[in-house]
């Protein structure tokens, strides 16, 4: 289905694709973190990959439980944004090998990660709320606030830490 077409006809419609894009990224995410934990080499930034990967299967779960709040099947609809900030992360991280300019590398990448997903649980909470589905928006609110809890703790680490280790 492409972002345009006749499938989508109602925000109710938008929402569920937009929750099939997020699912896919999620999941996409969820594949990537140990292999950036791995590559970290500052231990908190490793540390904070691998909680952020068992987070992000909570996440998934969630995802699973609004799908059937709202009568759909959890299925994924293909994300190049989220594809194209993955790849771009392999990309960068598989060049530097200077190990304090490599975890600046990482954070870098898992800030345009969680950036993404902000924006996006962003847009779902309000449509959840437009929609009158208070559940469905407590419950994709909870990812929101991880994902940008996130975002901050990485920006601490940056700002204090790994970003002078790299200069």
């Amino acid at each position: 289905m492409g972002m345009f077409t006749k499938d989508i006809e109602t925000l109710h419609d938008l929402f569920v694709y937009q929750l099939k894009d997020i699912y896919y990224a999620e999941r996409r995410i969820a594949r990537a973190l140990p292999k950036m934990a791995a590559r970290a080499a500052d231990l908190e930034l490793r540390h904070g990959f691998e909680t952020h990967a068992r987070e992000t299967q909570e996440q998934i779960a969630r995802l699973e439980q609004v799908f059937q709040m709202h009568g759909a099947v959890p299925e994924t609809a293909k994300c190049p944004s989220i594809d194209g900030i993955i790849d771009e992360t392999d990309d960068v991280v598989g060049e530097v090998a200077d190990k304090g300019v490599l975890d600046a590398a990482l954070v870098a990448a898992a800030q345009s990660v969680e950036h993404y997903e902000i924006a996006r649980y962003g847009t779902l909470v309000a449509w959840a709320q437009m929609l009158g589905r208070a559940d469905s928006a407590e419950l994709l609110r909870l990812s929101l606030d991880e994902e940008k809890a996130t975002d901050e703790w990485l920006t601490m680490l940056a700002k204090t830490r790994l970003n002078r280790a790299a200069a």
